[in-house]
């Protein structure tokens, strides 16, 4: 009798870690859910362009050939939300008042000369201007340094305030003999500029303001 209840106890054992590792496979709506792996948004990476909806800085900017904006005269029916790149020559042309001067303006003087300008056909116009973006106002910084490429600016900046945008120089560019390109026209201009002379405090007219479309070479 004793001998029958170990054989079952044994048996019991053996059986249940033998069931115990029998793999039964899983249906496939039993089948865990995987979830893929959602990358957090890049929430800090910021353009100039939404920069410069920054009231602050609109209000100084300057706008630029290449720049686009958005005019809206209220109550105005053919004017509404109407799309304008600022041309090569810096001008506009605008229905009713024609060609007229965009460039080196701010959008509240642009925004001043077009409502005097419409008051000649319209009654009391109420204008708004939204820039859309500010790829004229644009620096070319191109060879030895940390970040080559285009340089956006709000407002007229220098040459040095453009190499600190572009990260700065590397350790193997040629640091006096930098040069800065400038389209008049079909000429192109050349400006030289000796980086340690301007940090020296020597040569200080070499750090020129820059123009949208200048180009920063760096050998």
């Amino acid at each position: 009798m004793k001998q029958q209840l170990i054989f079952l106890v044994f048996f019991t054992l053996v059986a249940g870690q033998t069931f115990g590792q029998t793999e039964i496979p899983l249906t496939e709506t039993e089948l865990p859910l995987i979830q893929p792996e959602i990358q957090p948004a890049d929430t800090e990476t910021k353009t100039d362009a939404v920069i410069l909806k920054d009231p602050e800085i609109l209000a100084t900017y300057l706008l630029a050939p290449g720049d686009a904006l958005e005019v809206t005269v209220w109550k105005e029916e053919g004017l509404q939300q109407q799309q304008f790149l600022i041309g090569p020559d810096g001008n506009i042309v605008y229905p009713l008042i024609g060609t007229i001067t965009a460039a080196g303006r701010t959008i509240h003087d642009l925004n001043e000369l077009l409502t005097v300008k419409l008051a000649d056909y319209i009654a009391d116009p109420s204008v708004s201007i939204k820039l859309l973006n500010n790829q004229g106002n644009t620096i070319f910084v191109i060879g030895k340094v940390n970040k080559p490429g285009q340089v956006f600016a709000g407002r007229r900046i220098d040459v040095l305030q453009a190499l600190s945008m572009a990260g700065g120089l590397t350790v193997f560019a040629n640091e006096s003999n930098i040069s800065i390109q400038r389209r008049i026209g079909d000429e192109i201009k050349v400006f030289p500029f000796d980086y340690d002379d301007v940090l020296d405090g020597e040569d200080l007219e070499q750090n020129i303001l820059l123009q949208p479309g200048d180009t920063i070479t760096v050998p």
